[in-house]
């Protein structure tokens, strides 16, 4: 365990062993996921939906668990089940018709565990961070909150570990861009 996270070759024999009907396994497997998986789909469709999205991340890993063969870790696995609940999630959102809801972002914000230095960054940052595109969110908040590999990473969003250094570099250059334009003259800036 490092930094209150298990390590991924526990929590691969923990998924192959749920696999083959080891319940204990089972629940040590989500307990190991759950609240990055939450956080994850958390940065990538909101707070609102993260709660219902995690739970179909881990049913559908559970129907899969049998025949996961360990060939990544079972995290980047999860991950990449994670990923995919949320483009679905997204494409059936856009599918159908929504009426207008102003989202609470303090609320989201501090659910997600954002706020650090007030109310007022906490939801500017989860502002910031929703307004990136899909792949470089994807890649931010895989790495930069997770704490993925850039490795792991890649296998999640199914791309070369280059693409995912590059799209954390330009979140990381949007989101500054976009923090200065946000703090600029006309809001002043904080000290502290």
């Amino acid at each position: 365990m490092r930094n209150g996270v298990v390590d991924d070759d526990q929590v691969t024999r923990w998924a192959q062993e749920a696999g083959q009907g080891d319940r204990q396994a089972a629940t040590a497997f989500i307990r190991a996921l759950q609240a990055q998986v939450w956080r994850f789909l958390s940065h990538l469709v909101g707070p609102g939906e993260a709660d219902d999205l995690t739970q179909e991340t881990f049913l559908r890993a559970f129907r899969n668990l049998p025949g996961f063969a360990g060939r990544s870790s079972a995290r980047t696995w999860v991950f990449t089940i994670a990923r995919r609940v949320a483009v679905d999630h997204v494409r059936t959102a856009v599918a159908r018709p929504r009426s207008a809801m102003v989202p609470d972002w303090q609320a989201a914000a501090e659910a997600a565990g954002a706020i650090t230095g007030g109310a007022d960054e906490g939801v500017t940052l989860q502002q910031l961070i929703a307004g990136l595109t899909r792949e470089r969110r994807e890649a931010f908040v895989a790495t930069q909150v997770l704490g993925l590999s850039y490795a792991e990473a890649a296998d999640l969003c199914q791309c070369p570990v280059g693409t995912i250094r590059s799209r954390v570099a330009r979140a990381r250059e949007d989101l500054v861009a976009a923090w200065q334009a946000d703090t600029g003259p006309s809001h002043g800036r904080r000290t502290g």
